[in-house]
């Protein structure tokens, strides 16, 4: 028989010993080795005969509701379908129907414009009806006829995309890079210029709305033609432009078309009549000893800015 030592006489009983490492057995094994062992009897016992009968009128119950989910999915779809349909096209009935009405009155709008120029040129002697004509072709008003160069741009081609089937590919024509090879056209002496048939004034707008390219409002689609008349010289000048730079590089990196041509006896139409806006005298008396207030000579707005839309970056 061991005699015990002093100090375990003094001990109590039921107070635990915590080894060294007790924090790191505590991280690693958090469960009490009794619940562990109920934890992994549990997860290794077959189902009991009432859990097996229980679980599958439950999982026909879940796809029972399932797919009735579905089925009243699918016919709201269906029955709106109709609906859509008509309304869709409704709207593109109704769109080529103005379209069609916008045409109409553009070319009545243009015989009565000739015949408005025929009856002045009547009435007026010979060199103040050719100074009218000419004014008339520098701001835009009148149709003009001359050797110009061609330059064409066309969309880069869409691709589907195999896993999504999504339209996807290069890019497109952007509005910016219209105004660019306008603005370079006109910088490389242009005098009269067109997209698409629309002619350029000192007021015309170059703008995006939505996925469609307007110019002076009127929606164009590729393959945009930009068509300019000017000097011999343009067509060099154009090319060493920063705007043919940078569609080259455009053209190179996204497959989207870019290609210059001279041209032989052009003809440009004629703008529309532009809305004009007089300047009207203020109704405010003028301060003493300042001049003439707010007695600008009448003129349209913006008479005195260049005719050419803004730029902006790609």
């Amino acid at each position: 028989m061991t005699a015990a030592a002093p100090g375990d006489r003094d001990r109590d009983p039921s107070a635990r010993v915590y080894a060294p490492d007790f924090l790191t057995d505590l991280f690693r094994n958090p469960l009490d080795p009794g619940y562990r062992d109920a934890a992994v009897r549990r997860a290794t016992a077959p189902p009991s005969r009432l859990r097996r009968v229980l679980a599958r009128p439950v999982s026909v119950v879940v796809l029972l509701v399932i797919g009735f989910l579905f089925a009243v999915a699918y016919r709201e779809t269906v029955a709106e379908e109709p609906g859509r349909a008509k309304a869709r096209a409704g709207l593109i009935a109704e769109i080529k129907q103005r379209e069609a009405e916008t045409d109409r009155l553009t070319a009545r709008a243009d015989e009565l414009r000739e015949e408005v120029g025929r009856q002045r040129d009547a009435a007026l002697s010979g060199s103040q009806a050719s100074r009218l004509r000419t004014l008339e072709a520098g701001t835009g008003l009148g149709r003009v006829r001359g050797d110009g160069v061609v330059v064409r741009l066309v969309d880069a081609p869409r691709d589907k995309d195999a896993v999504t089937g999504a339209e996807a590919g290069p890019s497109q024509v952007l509005y910016s890079d219209l105004q660019k090879v306008a603005n370079a056209l006109w910088a490389a002496g242009a005098e009269a210029v067109a997209i698409n048939g629309q002619r350029l004034t000192a007021t015309s707008t170059i703008r995006q709305a939505g996925e469609a390219i307007l110019v002076d409002y009127r929606p164009v689609t590729s393959p945009y033609v930009v068509t300019a008349i000017g000097p011999g010289s343009m067509r060099d000048r154009f090319e060493d432009s920063r705007a043919a730079d940078l569609m080259r590089d455009v053209q190179r990196t996204t497959g989207l078309s870019f290609g210059v041509k001279d041209a032989d006896d052009l003809t440009l139409p004629a703008a529309p009549q532009p809305r004009l806006r007089y300047a009207e005298p203020s109704v405010s008396p003028s301060p003493s000893g300042s001049g003439v207030a707010g007695s600008t000579s009448p003129g349209p707005s913006g008479s005195g800015s260049s005719p050419r839309p803004s730029g902006g970056g790609r």
